[in-house]
């Protein structure tokens, strides 16, 4: 079945527009191609994507080596905000650029809600 990237554009846009204080958020394989994305105009998808793939790639490797299990969540927090890296499936993660203003319990729960609209649009359980 293919994968309406025109849907998964509608809840990232949706996500980007109502959460406050999120600049922006993509969909990415494992392979850091994007599936779909609303980053700032001086963002490059594709290098996002990678480095996405690359956050991911690294933070299942440090939950093997420290055995925490399969990592569910990366958390990045800089100077100007955070990156927050979310499954969702085994072939797509969420990443999610917010402003350092942003609310941290109140962002993770619209995350929560956007990943699963995400889940259902590629079909995973």
């Amino acid at each position: 079945m293919a994968i309406s990237t025109e849907k998964l554009g509608y809840i990232l846009q949706n996500f980007v527009t109502t959460t406050a204080e999120v600049q922006g958020a993509a969909l990415v394989t494992p392979d850091g191609l994007p599936l779909a994305t609303n980053l700032p105009g001086s963002m490059d998808e594709e290098r996002v994507s990678a480095m996405s793939a690359a956050m991911l790639s690294l933070g299942e490797r440090i939950g093997v080596e420290l055995v925490r299990g399969a990592i569910d969540r990366i958390y990045v927090e800089g100077e100007e905000g955070f990156s927050i890296l979310t499954s969702c499936g085994q072939d797509a993660v969420f990443l999610v650029l917010a402003n350092r203003s942003a609310k941290q319990g109140v962002l993770l729960l619209e995350i929560k809600r956007a990943v699963s609209e995400l889940r259902q649009v590629l079909n995973i359980p």
